[in-house]
C-alpha cells in the first residue's frame, strides 16, 4: 500500500555494514557508494556506515601515514560528488587530521556538500583499545571548523542537523564508545531535540557482548525518547587479535525494530522507517523530558532531504498492538497482567479486612477472568474460596451454553454459588414504567443490567461484601456498558485489560494455573462468541452478537492503542490499519467502524469520568483519576471530518 509517507511523519534510514577490507580506501569506497545507490533506489533519507568505515578500524599505526589520510579526503569528496543532485543524508566514518592532531570523525555529506564534521568525544583505551595512541577526542578540540578546499566545514560534537520537511526532526551523532560511556553525548543532542541518533560504530565481538548492545542501544533509545541506530563494523577487520561481527541495531522508544545478521563478509543493509511524529508524542506528554534544561551549546544546520510520497511502509504493523509479536513473550505477559490484578485485589481485601467477594458471573470471557483473579486472589492470601459469591443471574437472552459453563466451573472452584433469575423482576419494572416488553430496545437491555446491579450491591451488603467489577478496557473506551448498570462496582480488576487481550489470559490461566475439567471449561468459555446476552434468540436461534453492533474488537482494540496511546489522527490509524488488516477488513470497513469508534469514544466519556476504581496494567489506561482526563461534551467533529480529507 503505498501512501505518503512523510505526510504521515515517518522518516526512511538505512544502517549499512559494508563490505570493506583493512587499508583498502578505494575499495571501502567503491562498497559505501555502491550501498548508498541500493538506499536511493529503496528511498531511503539517511544513511548511516560504520566508525572509520572509509579505512577499516584495525589500521593501527597506518593512521599515522599520510598517504592513507589524503586518500580518504579524496574517498570524501567522490562520495560528495556521487550525491549532488541526490537529497539524501550520508554518515561515514572516517580519520581526519587537522592542525597536527587526528581525529576519528563522523563526515556528513548532503546533496554533495559536506555539512559538517563529528569527532569522537570518548576514545577507548582500556584492555584490547589503544585509541588514544592515534586520535585526539572533541575534548582536545581548539577548533569550530575546518577548511576543506575553499570552504569551512563546521568541525565539533555540538553539531545537530535539521531535517527539512519534517517537523522538529533532528539528527544527533555519537562514535561508539560515546554511547558505552558514563554519559553519552546523546542525553544533551536529545535534550536539545535531536530525536533521531545515529551511532558509527566499531565493536569487537567478545561472548556476551552482542546481548549487551543490544540492551545498551534499546536502553538509550528508550531514556532519551528517540530513535537510535546502530552501524558496527564487520568481519572484513584485521582478524590479528580480535574479530568483528557487523552487529548493526535500529530501535525505536526502547523497541528493537530490527537487527543484522553477524559475521557475514557481505554488505548488510537495514532499512526502516522511523515514526518521527511518535517520537515527538512522547517526548510533550513526557513532563521529566519537558523540565531537564540541557547544560550544552549546540550549533544547528539545515540538511535535505527528499520526501516519501507513494511508498509503501518498511515497517511491521501489529494488527494486535496489545498482544506482543513474539509468541514467546505472550505468556510473559499474561503472567504479569494476571500478577498484577491479583496484586492489586489483594492490597483492597487486605485494607477492607478481607471481606466476601460478590461477582456477577455469566459465562462470558470478561466475568471468567475477574472470577480466576478472585480464586488466586483469596488464594494468596489464605481466605476460603467460599468468601467468593459468584452469582449468575439468567435473564432474556441467557444461553444455555454460557449457564451450562458457569454452574459447571463455580462447581470446580469451589466458591459459593447462588443463581438468582431476573426475568420476573424485571417484567415487574416495565410494569412499573410503563414499558412494553416486547418492544426489545435500550430500555429493554438496560433494565435487565441495572436489575443485576441492584442484586448485587445489595448482595453485597447482606453478606457484608463488595462488589468485583468485570468491565474490561476496550468496553470503557467504547461505553459498551449500562450507565450505573455493569458500568458500576466497588472494585474494577479488569478494567485496564483490553478485550483482544482478555482471551489470552484466560488461556494462560487454564494451561498454568488450572487442571483437568476446570482447564476444559475454561477454553470452552474463551471460544465462546462475545455477546452481552441480553436479547432472546432471534427467530433462526442465533444469540445477540456484540460485534455485529459496534465492530469487531479486533479493529476498535487496534484504534484505541493509536488514538490514546499516540495520539494519531483518524487519518494515520485509518493508513496503519489499513496495512494491518489488509487481508481481514476492506477500506471502506476499517473507515465505517473508525467512525463508530471515534463516535462512542467521545460520546461516552461521561461514563469514564465516574468510573470506580480499578487497576492499571498498560501503557493505555482510561482511570479519570489517572491517565485520562477529557471533557465529557467534547466535540468530535474534527475527528470525524479529518476521515474525509484526501492526503
Amino acid at each position: 500500500m503505498k501512501k505518503n509517507l512523510t505526510f504521515y511523519g515517518y522518516l526512511r534510514i538505512a544502517a549499512v555494514t559494508p563490505e570493506h577490507n583493512v587499508g583498502a580506501v578505494d575499495f571501502n569506497t567503491e562498497h559505501i557508494i555502491n550501498s548508498i545507490e541500493k538506499a536511493i533506489e529503496k528511498k531511503c533519507q539517511i544513511v548511516l556506515f560504520p566508525e572509520l568505515s572509509l579505512t577499516g578500524y584495525t589500521c593501527a599505526d597506518l593512521f599515522y601515514q599520510n598517504t592513507l589520510l589524503k586518500s580518504v579526503r579524496k574517498s570524501i569528496d567522490k562520495i560528495a560528488k556521487f550525491t549532488k543532485k541526490k537529497n539524501i543524508l550520508i554518515v561515514v566514518g572516517a580519520p581526519i587530521s587537522v592542525n597536527g592532531k587526528l581525529f576519528n570523525c563522523a563526515v556528513v555529506i548532503n546533496s554533495g556538500e559536506i555539512s559538517g564534521i563529528i569527532p569522537k568525544t570518548y576514545l577507548c583505551n582500556t584492555n584490547e583499545y589503544y585509541e588514544e595512541r592515534w586520535f585526539s577526542s572533541e575534548f582536545d578540540r581548539t577548533i569550530n571548523t575546518i577548511s576543506w578546499d575553499e570552504n569551512e566545514i563546521p568541525f565539533g560534537a555540538d553539531l545537530l542537523f535539521r531535517i527539512n520537511g519534517y517537523n522538529d526532526c533532528f539528527v544527533g551523532i555519537e562514535i561508539c564508545e560515546d554511547l558505552w560511556s558514563v554519559m553519552p553525548p546523546s542525553f544533551n543532542q536529545a535534550l536539545a531535540g535531536a530525536n533521531i541518533l545515529l551511532n558509527l560504530s566499531a565493536g569487537d565481538e567478545v561472548l556476551g557482548k552482542a546481548d549487551y548492545r543490544r540492551k545498551l542501544v534499546e536502553s538509550q533509545s528508550a531514556r532519551c525518547l528517540a530513535a537510535y541506530i546502530y552501524s558496527g563494523c564487520g568481519p572484513g577487520e584485521s582478524s590479528t587479535d580480535l574479530v568483528f561481527s557487523g552487529h548493526s541495531i535500529m530501535a525505536e522508544n526502547g523497541i528493537i525494530l530490527a537487527e543484522s545478521d553477524r559475521f557475514r563478509f557481505d554488505t548488510q543493509i537495514l532499512i526502516k522507517d522511523i515514526d518521527v511524529e511518535r517520537l515527538n508524542h512522547e517526548r510533550i506528554k513526557n513532563n521529566s523530558f519537558a523540565s531537564n534544561n540541557i547544560f550544552q551549546n549546540f550549533r544547528f544546520i539545515d540538511v535535505k532531504i527528499e520526501k516519501l510520497k507513494d511508498e509503501e511502509l518498511i515497517r511491521f504493523v501489529s494488527p494486535a498492538p496489545f498482544i506482543p509479536s513474539d509468541e514467546s513473550k505472550i505468556n510473559e505477559v499474561c503472567k504479569e497482567i494476571f500478577a498484577l490484578q491479583t496484586a492489586g485485589l489483594s492490597k483492597r481485601l487486605l485494607y477492607l479486612n478481607k471481606p466476601k467477594l460478590v461477582i456477577g458471573v455469566s459465562g462470558g470471557l470478561d466475568s471468567t477472568l475477574a472470577l480466576i483473579v478472585a480464586v488466586k486472589t483469596v488464594k494468596k492470601l489464605g481466605m476460603k474460596y467460599s468468601d467468593i459469591h459468584a452469582i449468575t443471574m439468567p435473564g432474556f437472552g441467557t444461553s444455555e451454553r454460557t449457564f451450562v459453563n458457569t454452574e459447571h466451573l463455580t462447581g470446580l472452584l469451589n466458591v459459593t454459588y447462588k443463581s438468582i433469575p431476573i426475568n420476573e423482576s424485571v417484567n415487574k419494572h416495565f410494569e412499573d414504567i410503563s414499558h412494553n416488553p416486547e418492544i426489545r430496545d435500550l430500555t429493554f437491555e438496560n433494565s435487565q443490567a441495572r436489575e443485576r446491579t441492584q442484586i448485587l450491591m445489595d448482595y453485597a451488603n447482606e453478606c457484608k461484601g463488595i462488589v468485583i467489577g468485570t468491565s474490561d478496557l476496550s468496553e470503557i473506551a467504547l461505553g459498551w456498558s449500562t450507565y450505573n448498570g455493569d458500568h458500576m462496582s466497588m472494585y474494577a480488576v479488569n478494567s485496564g485489560v483490553p478485550k483482544t487481550l482478555v482471551k489470552y489470559i484466560i488461556d494462560w490461566t487454564a494451561k498454568n494455573e488450572f487442571e483437568g475439567e476446570v482447564k476444559d471449561v475454561l477454553f470452552d468459555i474463551s471460544n465462546t462468541p462475545i455477546s452481552p446476552e441480553l436479547l432472546p434468540k432471534d427467530e433462526k436461534g442465533n444469540i445477540q452478537d456484540t460485534e455485529k453492533s459496534i465492530g469487531p474488537y479486533l479493529l476498535h482494540d487496534f484504534f484505541l492503542y493509536y488514538f490514546v496511546r499516540f495520539g494519531y489522527s483518524p487519518q494515520k490509524i485509518k493508513f496503519l490499519a489499513e496495512i494491518a488488516f489488509e487481508n481481514k477488513y476492506s477500506d471502506n470497513e476499517v473507515k465505517q467502524y473508525l467512525k463508530v469508534f471515534i463516535d462512542r469514544f467521545f460520546k461516552n466519556q461521561f461514563k469514564r469520568s465516574c468510573l470506580p476504581d480499578g487497576i492499571k496494567v498498560g501503557t493505555v489506561s482510561l482511570s479519570p483519576r489517572g491517565d485520562w482526563r477529557m471533557p465529557s461534551d467534547a466535540e468530535l467533529e474534527l475527528w470525524i471530518s479529518q476521515l474525509n480529507e484526501v492526503v
